[in-house]
């Protein structure tokens, strides 16, 4: 049999586009609060899994920096977080605020990894996808969540409350302000004064 002849084997099964799963690519800060609130009452590893889902979201992290965070990037004392970005994205240093200082301050142990397995070995982004969509599940979220999307919730909370794309762009480790574009374009902010009712 040739390579170029078709078989069950070779064949690859087409993916649907992002909209034939969910309605959209984040999600609000209160369906957010609702994620991490899940995440908090599911099992002994509950405040791990609310921190995870938490800095992920206030930092604009991938699964890929999530699951590489070291003790080492943080300040607790300061209240700073130094973001290493995947992708050839652009580090920089981030301030923590009180919920990220409050669930971080319980996690500290002797790995150099902030998140880890019980046996101690740094998690992993196959274990981020799994917990996130379990815990959309317990969320009782409409439609089905992953990891990215809390990246992608960051920037668009963070349009939204009118930080500028060049800023944003920085947040997030963008070298490129096209891929931050796409936050500010959908700030409703944009359209305040199309209606005057």
């Amino acid at each position: 049999m040739n390579d170029a002849t078709p078989t069950a084997m070779n064949r690859t099964v087409g993916r649907k586009s992002n909209a034939a799963y969910r309605p959209r690519e984040y999600l609000t800060e209160a369906e957010v609060e609702k994620l991490i609130d899940a995440a908090r009452k599911r099992g002994r590893n509950g405040p791990r899994d609310a921190a995870a889902i938490l800095l992920a979201y206030r930092h604009g992290l991938r699964a890929q920096e999530l699951c590489q965070l070291r003790w080492s990037q943080v300040d607790l004392r300061h209240g700073r977080l130094h973001v290493n970005r995947a992708k050839g994205g652009i580090e920089s240093v981030h301030p923590l605020c009180g919920p990220e200082l409050r669930a971080l301050r319980p996690l500290q142990g002797s790995s150099p990894y902030i998140f880890t397995t019980e046996a101690g070995t740094p998690v992993t982004t196959a274990w981020f996808l799994r917990m996130v969509q379990r815990t959309g599940v317990a969320a009782k979220l409409p439609f089905p969540v992953h990891p990215h999307m809390l990246r992608h919730s960051t920037g668009y909370k963070l349009a939204n409350d009118g930080h500028d794309t060049r800023s944003l762009a920085h947040y997030l480790g963008h070298r490129n302000l096209q891929s931050t574009a796409r936050y500010t374009a959908l700030a409703p902010g944009r359209f305040a004064g199309f209606w005057k009712d």
